[in-house]
């Protein structure tokens, strides 16, 4: 090869134009490096791969007890749902013979001192329970809706209009918005 001068520089440092611009040779160094990077990879270090495996048990494990918190939080709600619902049921009956005794007071003794007493601890007992979430469901003028009341009598009354409570024979309650106890009334029409 004969040394060639050009623009002043060694005939060694001259590039040749097919070597810069050749795209093929762009190509090959290209996936050459590719190949290698691959290569490193499936080469792994086995303390790699160590933390790899034992990274991934830690998440699993992780997202395994964040589920079982959320799980055992769901559970204890309802339970206590469940075990202050059973209370109320229990408590519903004192409340009715609250209810019959201030009825069944004669007029003559409702300003005794015994009847006041009595009148007194219906209102604290009724005011505790609707602070607990139970409240009275509306019954007597409402139209009658099954989801809330539970029809035991049947009137033809021709003042109320069609499917229209007349008469609430014992009270139903709610707790947190769910039926404790269906009113039991009697349906006019």
């Amino acid at each position: 090869m004969e040394d060639k001068k050009t623009d002043g520089m060694p005939a060694d440092e001259v590039l040749e134009t097919e070597d810069v611009l050749d795209p093929e040779r762009e190509i090959e160094g290209e996936k050459a490096c590719a190949e290698e990077e691959t290569e490193t990879r499936k080469k792994k270090d086995p303390k790699d791969e160590k933390i790899e495996e034992l990274t991934d048990r830690l998440q699993r494990n992780m997202a395994e007890f964040d589920n079982f918190r959320k799980r055992t939080e769901k559970e204890k709600s309802a339970m206590f749902e469940i075990g202050a619902r059973d209370i109320v049921e229990r408590i519903l009956p004192v409340v009715d013979n609250f209810e019959r005794g201030l009825a069944a007071v004669p007029e003559e003794e409702k300003g005794s001192p015994f009847a006041e007493g009595m009148e007194m601890i219906y209102k604290q007992l009724m005011k505790t329970l609707e602070e607990a979430g139970v409240k009275p469901i509306e019954a007597v003028g409402k139209p009658f809706d099954p989801n809330f009341h539970n029809a035991v009598l049947h009137v033809e009354d021709e003042s109320l209009g069609e499917n229209v409570i007349s008469q609430e024979l014992q009270k139903g309650y709610t707790y947190r918005d769910t039926v404790v106890r269906h009113s039991m009334v009697q349906v006019a029409n």
